[in-house]
């Protein structure tokens, strides 16, 4: 069988949204983005103790011996040994700021659907990239609010998989979208494994639409 190498390239590397990756009898019950301030903030704060006391410290040493200098203690020959030597020293600061770089460009790119067939999660730096979550898949699901989570009114939602796992980052009403995603999560599950009625009365069973949609829930 021939691969037409054009449909690769004209259509699947140009699906950049949720919306191209859905089938075409897949609705979605839930769709939202990241709080971009929560996810930054969590992003800067996560190595910013370590980078702190580090770059004081190679600070202190790095001041201390550019006055030697001026002062012609120590030879300016030493500069080919300690330039190097303390660009490599403050790889936890390089790490950090790297960390912080990673989210302020991640963030414009994370969004996240719950459908009525699986859990798509869009991510990306440079690329787009999704991930798939059928509900079979799904083992539990958690919720963690952090500190600054509360701060910003946000949270965690970690999807556990046999194979794919995930994480809704910083999503608003973490507790209502989780029970929500639990309920869908049962539903269709049990659906799978033990089709009963309700789905229409026409034609039960999981070839049939999911009729219910708990995010329809006024407490949304």
């Amino acid at each position: 069988m021939k691969i037409d190498e054009k449909y690769f390239y004209d259509n699947a590397l140009q699906k950049n949204s949720i919306e191209d990756v859905l089938n075409s009898d897949e609705k979605v019950l839930w769709k939202g983005t990241p709080n971009a301030k929560s996810y930054i903030w969590a992003a800067i704060l996560k190595m910013l103790p370590i980078a702190i006391i580090w770059l004081i410290f190679d600070g202190a040493f790095i001041i201390g011996i550019s006055i030697g200098m001026s002062r012609g203690q120590i030879p300016l020959g030493i500069l080919g040994f300690i330039v190097p030597f303390f660009l490599l020293h403050l790889t936890p600061v390089w790490l950090w700021l790297a960390n912080t770089i990673r989210a302020i460009n991640e963030v414009k790119n994370l969004e996240y659907a719950i459908t009525d067939k699986r859990v798509i999660i869009r991510s990306g730096v440079i690329g787009i990239d999704f991930k798939f979550i059928n509900y079979t898949e799904i083992d539990s699901i958690n919720v963690k609010v952090g500190l600054i989570d509360k701060i910003f009114k946000v949270g965690d939602i970690y999807i556990n998989a046999s194979v794919n796992s995930g994480v809704l980052w910083d999503v608003p009403n973490p507790y209502g979208i989780s029970r929500a995603l639990q309920k869908v999560t049962l539903d269709i599950k049990s659906d799978i494994h033990y089709p009963n009625a309700m789905r229409p009365e026409e034609n039960p069973g999981y070839n049939t639409g999911y009729t219910d949609n708990p995010f329809d829930d006024k407490r949304f």
